[in-house]
């Protein structure tokens, strides 16, 4: 069902949400919303893994363990200021009493708009610096990724405190293919475009538009090569931006993940999946066996063809493509993993697997 939405005094209203800053908290407004539960459904059973904190806002909740009632929580007593029965896995089951409405919050998002919020010396309406409403939405997408669940909170607030903000007008090219990696960029406003030279299309193919908390940049600095694409504007917008040795040891480190050969092997045989991000002439001549196929820059536009509960190991000639691609994939929540040394230095053949 459909909830609706929140305004900040019922949010400020639960602990530890009142602590919040204003900013942070009108962030987590946007993202949350007030749910409605009827008359004996459960809001969560005994033994449930399902990471998720609630707040009851009206009604009353009933809290059993097997047939024993162990409390009753009604909406608005000082009782109800804190998560209903937090905890994993759940030691009680929650009935609802009466109808009852409540707030359902993701436990580890708010985990981590907590740490930021109180281990931060920045102020997030700085960084977003537009001063119009919704100018910290980037950040909300951020933290709403999973992998940055992975990067040590120092790590984070080092990296706003180190990103730097940039204005572009429509048609500005930010980076163009074939320039040395010098940025990570993440976009706060507007949109851009991302186009691919190529011999037979020296205008650029259409790869991918790109919108508000979504980043590029990261394939040069991660492989060491060229720019792949061209990014252009395709209206006016703000960009921040963050330099190529923050960038490797604040977020690259944190998110990728490396595999020696056996290990990868282990993961392929409980249900993994060899990603081959080298161009389809190399994969051709050898490959693991059983592996998918799709270059480095095909991955953004083929990440829909990609099943996020499945685990994989990606690959290419030493691991410096396939490195780029596992952050990219991390970044937007898939479980991807690098074979260190790549294909090359793990001897692996046509008949590998």
């Amino acid at each position: 069902m459909e909830g609706k939405a929140l305004d900040l005094a019922t949010l400020r209203s639960f602990s530890p949400l009142d602590g919040l800053k204003r900013e942070n908290l009108a962030a987590l407004a946007r993202k949350t919303t007030l749910r409605r539960l009827d008359e004996g459904r459960l809001l969560f059973k005994e033994g449930d893994e399902d990471k998720r904190t609630f707040y009851l806002v009206s009604g009353e909740l009933e809290l059993v363990s097997g047939d024993r009632l162990v409390a009753t929580l009604k909406g608005g007593s000082p009782e109800a200021r804190n998560p209903v029965a937090p905890g994993q896995p759940r030691r009680f089951t929650a009935r609802a009493i009466t109808d009852v409405e409540y707030i359902s919050v993701d436990s580890e998002m708010l985990d981590v708009l907590i740490t930021w919020d109180q281990t931060g010396t920045y102020e997030v309406s700085e960084i977003g610096g537009d001063g119009t409403p919704g100018g910290d939405d980037w950040m909300t997408v951020l933290l709403q990724t999973k992998s940055f669940h992975r990067v040590p909170p120092a790590n984070i607030q080092a990296l706003f405190m180190r990103m730097q903000r940039v204005n572009y007008k429509a048609g500005e090219v930010v980076i163009k293919q074939g320039d040395e990696g010098d940025y990570f960029y993440v976009i706060t406003r507007g949109r851009c475009v991302v186009t691919r030279e190529t011999p037979l299309n020296r205008e650029g193919i259409r790869l991918a538009e790109l919108g508000v908390g979504e980043s590029f940049g990261e394939e040069a600095l991660i492989s060491e090569g060229k720019r792949n694409a061209t990014v252009a504007m395709l209206t006016d917008g703000s960009l921040m931006r963050l330099g190529k040795e923050d960038f490797n040891s604040l977020l690259n480190e944190p998110l990728l993940h490396w595999v020696d050969l056996d290990q990868a092997r282990d993961t392929i045989a409980h249900g993994g999946v060899w990603l081959d991000v080298r161009l389809p002439s190399e994969y051709e001549l050898w490959h693991p066996q059983g592996a998918v196929n799709i270059p480095l820059y095909f991955i953004r536009i083929k990440l829909k063809t990609l099943d996020r509960s499945v685990p994989y190991v990606l690959v290419c000639e030493t691991g410096r493509r396939s490195s780029a691609a596992a952050f990219l994939l991390s970044e937007r929540g898939y479980d991807a993993s690098c074979l260190r040394g790549g294909l090359l230095g793990n001897a692996l053949g046509p008949a590998a697997g």
